[in-house]
């Protein structure tokens, strides 16, 4: 059964740093394109970062210079790193592995992690 887990989330206070690493398990990690995803209060789900698998990654406007996306195909593991962290980073966040094929996309999804900031 494919797994995906995230950890390192919690409680920070503005101007704060984070990491979050989502692990998982019986996938061929390292042809999947990993992302993160999270949902604020009262908000849409939204892309946050995403990595490929040729390294090549991407960002949300509103983390760019703050948020560093990363993996280690080696370890089945991909990580967040945040800093400079502001209340409207308060969110539940994601972690999705998803790939194209001929039949259409496949990914996975983990349960979620919150990441509250405080002001």
């Amino acid at each position: 059964q494919v797994q995906v887990e995230e950890s390192g989330g919690g409680l920070v206070q503005a101007g704060g740093s984070l990491r979050l690493t989502c692990t998982t398990s019986k996938i061929i990690f390292s042809i999947y394109t990993m992302e993160w995803h999270r949902r604020a209060p009262g908000k849409q789900l939204e892309l946050v970062a995403g990595i490929q698998s040729s390294g090549s990654s991407n960002y949300e406007d509103s983390v760019k210079g703050r948020f560093t996306i990363s993996r280690d195909n080696a370890k089945n593991t991909m990580y967040l790193q945040m800093n400079n962290l502001k209340p409207e980073d308060t969110a539940v966040y994601q972690c999705k592995a998803v790939r194209e094929t001929d039949g259409g996309a496949v990914y996975w999804w983990g349960q979620g992690i919150q990441v509250t900031v405080s002001s």
